[in-house]
């Protein structure tokens, strides 16, 4: 198995004796305790769907072992069961922290998943047994593998390549800013997978969970600017309150996020604010992103409500999806904008106050003149 994604394969059925039950799974040492959570939650989502089949992969949370799952439904044709069919499902189990790689590949995940559900369907209709079955899974799982490793390689060497980019004429010319963002909010509301989606880097990342700060970069072009992000993704958990003013310093903007289908993340966003603007006596120019709008049937909080905090923070409203990318990138342009503005104020309040001490320095000379003179 890859250690750092795929954690286990489970393939699970409903059995009308026992309910929802792990058929064949890997590693073969997995417990029972998570074979039987994922087979009863993943079985489950389907008898609550009335019978029809979700022909889309899914993407479920497990927290109580934090881990989700990408899932893969189908039916196996059995005119012994209720229903003339038999529910099944192939589930992926992955870390959490990990989701973005598979949100971000999904499609090339689905077809090696449908291959594999058409030739477990082939093998039971057969009647064949288990080890035929787990011969099949360590096959794709092999393949998942190579395939991820392959991903990876790719990322990698795109990222390393860009790290000594040739610069065109046209491009040597421009200005080029960079900037610290930090990112806050509560835990799982999606801020590590909306970073990166924005860096569009699932793999490549500097995490360290012992002090609860993950490091990522993504330079853009902006009018006539290269502007470049810092992005300090603060973690959310009570253990880290006191090492967060150290990641606070030096910050440019702030990025605050919450679940939209989380009241509480967004009722916790103004103490965001307040923590982040006690520790730095000052107020940054920022964006709350309202996250997970794919998830509409599940939304608790509206539209309105997210503007009219941001109007009442002094800030930029915008409502985003990790898992599609809406409004991802259109936010950080906002940013590079609030910042890019704040700085032409800076720079123009400076000037006009050497251009103010220039006159009252001449203002003072002339004086000091006359009156030698007199």
């Amino acid at each position: 198995m890859d250690e750092n994604l795929i954690k286990s394969i489970i393939y699970s059925q409903f059995d009308q004796r026992i309910g929802p039950t792990a058929v064949v799974w890997l590693p073969q040492e997995l417990s029972y305790e998570v074979r039987n959570l994922v087979s009863l939650k993943t079985i489950q989502v389907l008898g609550g769907e009335g019978g029809k089949v979700p022909e889309s992969l899914a993407f479920i949370p497990f927290p109580s072992i934090n881990l989700k799952g990408l899932v893969k439904f189908f039916e196996i044709e059995d005119f012994h069961s209720r229903g003339g069919s038999i529910d099944s499902s192939l589930t992926i189990l992955f870390n959490e922290s990990d989701d973005l790689v598979f949100y971000k590949y999904i499609k090339d995940f689905e077809a090696i998943l449908n291959e594999l559900a058409k030739k477990i369907l082939q093998l039971e209709k057969k009647k064949s047994n288990k080890k035929k079955i787990l011969g099949v899974i360590s096959k794709f799982n092999q393949k998942m593998v190579d395939l991820l490793n392959k991903l990876r390689a790719s990322e990698i060497s795109i990222d390393e390549s860009a790290e000594f980019p040739v610069e065109t004429e046209e491009e040597s010319t421009l200005s080029h800013q960079k900037y610290k963002l930090i990112v806050c909010g509560d835990p799982s509301v999606g801020k590590t997978s909306t970073i990166l989606r924005f860096t569009d880097n699932a793999f490549r990342r500097t995490y360290i969970p012992t002090i609860g700060v993950n490091l990522s970069n993504k330079t853009i072009q902006y009018k006539d600017f290269k502007v470049s992000f810092v992005l300090w993704d603060i973690a959310g958990q009570s253990k880290f309150q006191k090492m967060r003013s150290t990641f606070y310093r030096g910050a440019d903007g702030l990025i605050l996020v919450f679940d939209l289908t989380s009241l509480e993340s967004f009722q916790n966003i103004p103490k965001w604010y307040k923590d982040v603007k006690n520790h730095l006596k000052k107020e940054l120019p920022g964006l709350i992103l309202g996250n997970k709008n794919d998830l509409v049937a599940q939304r608790q909080v509206e539209k309105i409500q997210g503007k009219n905090l941001a109007e009442e923070l002094n800030l930029d409203y915008f409502e985003t999806s990790a898992l599609t990318g809406d409004n991802i990138h259109e936010s950080f342009f906002k940013m590079a904008e609030l910042l890019e503005g704040r700085k032409k104020q800076s720079t123009s309040s400076i000037k006009k106050k050497k251009t103010i001490s220039t006159k009252k320095s001449v203002k003072r000379r002339s004086r000091k003149s006359l009156e030698k003179n007199q």
